[in-house]
């Protein structure tokens, strides 16, 4: 199992030495990945409920950063580290710029970015970005399309139900060929069908066990009717818990819990990479890096 950390870019740690000091502390740790997630705003009266605690949005996610920007940041402070996200909100971003930004992150750092992509959960974000709430995931399969076609071909091309791109030369072309690994997050129906049909893996979250396997289950014997090959799928399990100094009820792990109980989830939930966000529960650089430690060594033991 690959580990993972969520880079400091939301919450109290987002300034440039929160940035660099991190990611070279967990790099020297021996951590596998670095991850970010996306979020626009913070309606002051939203029009959908947070999907998780008692629906009222963490107010950590206030101060958020550009996800993409953080993460060529600390690019620039490592070298081994992978670099992913988790999930970026695919509709939001015109998939040709979109394209360009993702291809300059491997550019620069050299061939280790993981594109995690997802719809968003807040319609009120689609209002400020200008972009439709419906149909959004046939405009997410329209940006796949797009993306494929701009990585793969020497002349790019694209007639499509929402973007039109004419014959062009697009370069340069990302580091890792055909193109990066491409990972789908979401639960509904349409989401996990996704996923079977066209992605490297799913961006899965903390949920109870019994659960997460059975929609892991869903997804691969999808994609085996699909003709693919089940055992190629990633599943990356992102966990955000709130840490406590006590045991909690079983019942409240991941989403709350002591670091001993969840990384006793984690390694049961056998995920080919699991990685953890301490945002809402660090508020100093030192404290991220104390628990970034104390949790590697947990799992490193198993």
């Amino acid at each position: 199992m690959r580990i993972g950390i969520n880079l400091p870019h939301y919450g109290a740690l987002t300034g440039p030495g929160d940035i660099t000091e991190v990611s070279r502390a967990v790099e020297a740790m021996g951590y596998d990945s670095l991850w970010t997630g996306d979020r626009l705003l913070s309606p002051v009266d939203p029009s959908d409920r947070y999907p998780g605690g008692d629906g009222t949005m963490p107010a950590e996610m206030d101060v958020y950063l550009d996800p993409l920007t953080a993460l060529t940041f600390a690019a620039a402070s490592t070298t081994r580290l992978r670099l992913g996200t988790s999930t970026l909100n695919a509709p939001w971003y015109p998939p040709v710029l979109l394209a360009r930004t993702l291809t300059t992150l491997d550019v620069l750092s050299e061939g280790r970015l993981d594109v995690g992509l997802g719809l968003g959960w807040l319609r009120d974000e689609y209002t400020a970005a200008g972009v439709p709430w419906s149909e959004r995931g046939e405009r997410l399969d329209e940006i796949l399309d797009l993306l494929d076609t701009i990585w793969g071909g020497d002349v790019v091309a694209h007639e499509g139900a929402r973007y039109r791109v004419p014959e062009s030369s697009i370069r340069p072309k990302p580091v890792q060929r055909p193109r990066p690994p491409i990972l789908l997050g979401g639960f509904t129906e349409p989401a996990l069908s996704r996923v079977a049909r066209r992605a490297d893996g799913w961006l899965a979250v903390g949920m109870p066990l019994p659960y997460l396997h059975g929609l892991w289950e869903k997804i691969k014997n999808e994609a085996d009717g699909y003709g693919r090959e089940p055992g190629s799928l990633r599943m990356v399990q992102r966990l955000n818990p709130r840490l406590t100094a006590a045991p909690v009820d079983p019942a409240q792990v991941p989403a709350r819990g002591t670091l001993d109980q969840i990384a006793a989830y984690a390694l049961k939930a056998q995920a080919d990479e699991v990685f953890i966000d301490l945002t809402l529960t660090v508020r100093t650089r030192s404290e991220m890096l104390g628990i970034a430690g104390e949790f590697l060594e947990l799992m490193r033991a198993g």
